[in-house]
């Protein structure tokens, strides 16, 4: 039976929130849950599950969750050469992902209800691919929400009207700096004010169209060289009307920036509640490298803030991609379990240098997305980054295995998830 779900094309959307019922555990030690959390948490007679305690409580996640949301990249090919990027250590050829491969994919997506989101995302610039818009208009055929994360400089006001004309959900645009100086540098001649421009032009056309869609969002990728501008980041998603700002830490990619990190432990601070018109909420990650700065900078900023992802489960890691049911497919149709798999390249865990091998489970121009997913290694690896039963590298300083993501000292073998600064909550993507 296919673990994405049943042949019924109706999709539901799962409820967000936090999931709360008041229960009693049976004579016989089993646990009733209602019909709606288990509908919430994709758990169905049979499925197996993980329970967890923390000293906030009791958890309790599907080892196996069906296929939710799909990250696309559109191609690896960008307009921009960032110093932060993956594209400096990899030799990876560059393309585009090509139509008849997309639009079989989504003839088999039609088919599986409980995907509900594509996001087009990867390793290069999504709207140079000459049919990014038609691709997000066929997705939004089948009722699924779209995602686009881009470096904003190619929405002019004709790409502008094609995304509002699709009925993209949301665009989320990478912002580096509040200040024009520290956005070039960081993004390698990118133009702030363009980008700023472009998206204030999106507002007006999304307006005109009397659409509330797509949401806007920012993308802050913070590092000791722009952390003093992290507190003015919430000024400049106010002045662009964003909803959201999704701050990460660097994953350094070269020699250069593995002295750029911000993150050793955990963060833990409360921040004032009174903000600007359009209140973007502001999801941080783990950085306390240079604490009293990041924290300065913090406060600085006023509004929601989620701080859920601030805290490193030492010994502990959890891969959202993996937990919520997601896979990453290429450019080049290679279908993989996450972003840190999908292609070769070598960065920096703590100032360890670290080579990470491809792992992809098969091709979309050949094979079935349904099959792939339901292949039982495939499903064999998900379980075992559910458990998540590695070599904790991250914290113990690392090993000579730690040098690749090939095997560790628990007899693990490929590919090994440890040392994943995703799965330490670290890294995040949004």
């Amino acid at each position: 039976m296919c673990g994405c779900g049943s042949s019924s094309r109706e999709r539901k959307k799962t409820k967000e929130g936090t999931i709360k019922q008041e229960t009693q555990i049976n004579p016989d030690g089993s646990l009733p849950l209602s019909e709606e959390v288990l509908e919430q948490l994709g758990i169905t007679a049979g499925s197996k599950v993980i329970v967890s305690s923390s000293p906030s409580g009791l958890s309790l996640r599907n080892i196996n969750p069906a296929l939710s949301k799909i990250y696309i990249e559109p191609t690896n090919t960008c307009n921009l050469n960032c110093r932060t990027c993956i594209r400096h250590t990899w030799k990876d050829p560059v393309g585009f992902l090509k139509m008849e491969t997309y639009i079989k994919l989504l003839e088999e997506v039609s088919t599986i209800p409980s995907i509900t989101k594509i996001s087009f995302w990867g390793f290069g610039e999504p709207l140079l691919h000459p049919n990014i818009v038609e691709m997000i208009a066929r997705a939004k055929t089948l009722g699924l929400e779209t995602q686009l994360i881009t470096n904003g400089l190619l929405l002019d006001l004709k790409m502008a009207k094609s995304l509002v004309a699709a009925n993209l959900d949301s665009i989320v645009v990478s912002i580096d700096g509040s200040s024009e100086e520290t956005q070039a540098d960081v993004r390698s001649g990118a133009d702030l004010n363009l980008v700023k421009k472009n998206i204030k032009q999106l507002r007006l056309v999304r307006y005109h169209n009397e659409s509330a869609t797509p949401e806007i969002g920012i993308e802050f990728v913070a590092m000791k060289s722009n952390v003093k501008e992290l507190g003015n980041i919430k000024d400049v998603a106010c002045e662009l009307g964003a909803n959201f700002i999704f701050v990460t830490n660097v994953l350094p990619y070269s020699s250069e920036l593995k002295d750029e990190i911000l993150y050793w432990q955990s963060v833990d601070m409360k921040l004032p509640q009174q903000g600007c018109e359009f209140m973007p909420k502001i999801t941080f990650p783990p950085m306390d490298n240079r604490r009293e700065e990041v924290g300065e900078n913090l406060f600085k900023i006023s509004g929601p803030v989620d701080l859920s992802h601030t805290i490193v489960n030492k010994g502990d890691g959890y891969c959202r991609f993996v937990g919520e049911g997601s896979l990453v497919i290429s450019w080049d149709g290679e279908v993989s379990p996450c972003a840190a798999l999908m292609h070769a390249y070598s960065c920096y865990v703590l100032g360890r240098k670290k080579d990470i091998k491809r792992y992809t489970v098969g091709n979309i121009e050949q094979d079935n997305i349904t099959d792939l997913w339901d292949n039982q290694d495939f499903t064999n690896f998900r379980e075992r980054v559910q458990r998540f039963d590695f070599a904790p590298c991250t914290h113990c300083g690392g090993c000579e295995m730690a040098e690749s993501n090939e095997e560790d000292c628990y007899d693990n073998t490929f590919p090994v998830c440890g040392d994943c600064l995703w799965a330490q909550g670290v890294i995040q993507c949004p």
